[in-house]
């Protein structure tokens, strides 16, 4: 069963040419590792809610836009292999400071319909 992985990150505005070069380069790494599919996804249309939003998630600051981003495994199985040899991958260096990694939020998801 299909699998996704999903992440919310606050990336700098102004990086945002640097991000799309550097998630572009990410996401060959995660193909060639067995990912089925990598987004990455700007926002455009994100309210900000009365108790809580994507905004607050990630302690968005004002020169900082929400960016979310998914891969879609062929399984979790899959996903598990894959994270050690993407790490070690030499295309994954170089993203350091490009937005702050601690306030991503991101995790797992197990497919429960597909429609």
């Amino acid at each position: 069963m299909a699998y996704l992985e999903a992440a919310v990150s606050p990336v700098p505005t102004a990086h945002k040419q640097r991000y799309i070069e550097e998630s572009s380069k990410a996401a060959e790494v995660f193909r060639k590792h067995g990912a089925l599919a990598v987004t990455e996804n700007w926002a455009d249309d994100v309210p900000e809610g009365k108790q809580t939003d994507f905004h607050r998630a990630v302690a968005r600051k004002a020169d900082e836009t929400v960016v979310v981003s998914t891969i879609l495994w062929p399984s979790k199985q899959v996903r598990d292999a894959a994270w050690p040899k993407v790490m070690e991958d030499e295309a994954m260096k170089g993203h350091e400071g490009l937005f702050d990694m601690s306030r991503m939020i991101f995790g797992g998801f197990e497919r429960i319909v597909d429609a």
